[in-house]
């Protein structure tokens, strides 16, 4: 049934001569790099807790996802299927074993944080409607380009709202007893540590087709590394942050505008270069995990402190 799907949307693309296709690949392209951008504005800017929320809730879902990905080892549509062609060139961002969807579960917690964060607000509750449109065209997309089955992107969906939830219930837990987050940070810390360890060590599938090996579970671990590294950073890093800057967020002044839209630039260039530089230097494991260290290590700690030094939060 999923595969059937899969061809059906193929076929309609190939209909329309891929009109759709640029369109749908550039909402899966926003939602792994520049999405996450928005909550740090937030954190920096706006509201320190509600960007603190969606922020961990997005850190704790692509960790978790990485770990699923790498139990259940599901092989992509095309694998699974010769009938199936990704279009475009969805297939170079489509890394990684196929389910559940990595691009989902990245949307659902930072267009859901967000959108829980609007809502609160009647003046912005239209950008809550535009969040939930959008998380759901990146969804669709995955299954529109051919790099998810249907299955991969309602599991990732699923788990970024549980994901939210469990976050939105330790946030209330934390507010009446702030004194035990010291002991999740550290607790979530550990678990990442053991999650490498997994990754690294458990039997992967070995499926040769005319002696050739099928996929390469070493090449399927490399994002996990990443998504793995920044919830370990993010622990690090809320807890250096509250301990040594607990910064205020700049308020939507000119000051306090001009300091995120540098912080903001900074972050953007780290997405669109540093990244590439970490890999080029120590490959495709190590390197994105130290970009994921450094990524939210600026983000979370490091600019904050900035933040508090320009604007003289107290």
């Amino acid at each position: 049934m999923d595969i059937s799907y899969l061809l059906f949307l193929q076929d309609f693309r190939n209909s329309i001569h891929d009109a759709w296709t640029p369109f749908m690949e550039w909402m899966s392209l926003f939602a792994i790099t520049y999405l996450v951008l928005i909550p740090i504005f937030i954190y920096w800017c706006v509201n320190k807790r509600q960007g603190l929320y969606t922020l961990v809730s997005f850190y704790l879902c692509v960790a978790v996802n990485a770990v699923l990905k790498l139990t259940a080892c599901v092989y992509r549509p095309w694998i699974r299927d010769a009938r199936i062609i990704p279009a475009g060139d969805a297939i170079a961002t489509a890394g990684g074993y196929s389910f559940p969807s990595g691009h989902t579960t990245t949307a659902t917690p930072l267009y859901g944080g967000l959108a829980i964060g609007f809502w609160k607000n009647s003046k912005t509750k239209w950008l809550s409607i535009l969040c939930i449109i959008a998380l759901l065209i990146t969804g669709f997309s995955r299954n529109y380009l051919g790099v998810h089955t249907p299955q991969d992107v309602i599991v990732g969906l699923s788990l970024g709202i549980l994901t939210l939830w469990i976050m939105a219930r330790t946030f209330a837990y934390l507010q009446a007893h702030p004194e035990k987050e010291n002991k999740f940070l550290l607790l979530g810390f550990l678990a990442g540590v053991v999650a490498l360890i997994y990754i690294s060590y458990k039997p992967y599938p070995l499926d040769y087709i005319d002696g050739k090996l099928l996929v390469d579970p070493h090449n399927m671990t490399k994002d996990a590394f990443m998504d793995i590294g920044a919830w370990m950073s993010f622990c690090a890093a809320r807890y250096a942050e509250k301990r040594w800057v607990n910064f205020t967020p700049t308020g939507l002044n000119v000051k306090g505008l001009l300091v995120g839209l540098v912080g903001l630039a900074g972050a953007a260039f780290m997405v669109a270069c540093v990244s590439h530089w970490c890999i080029d230097w120590l490959g495709p494991h190590w390197g994105r995990m130290l970009f994921a260290f450094v990524f939210v290590s600026y983000t979370i700690f490091l600019y904050p402190a900035v933040i508090k030094l320009c604007c003289n939060n107290k």
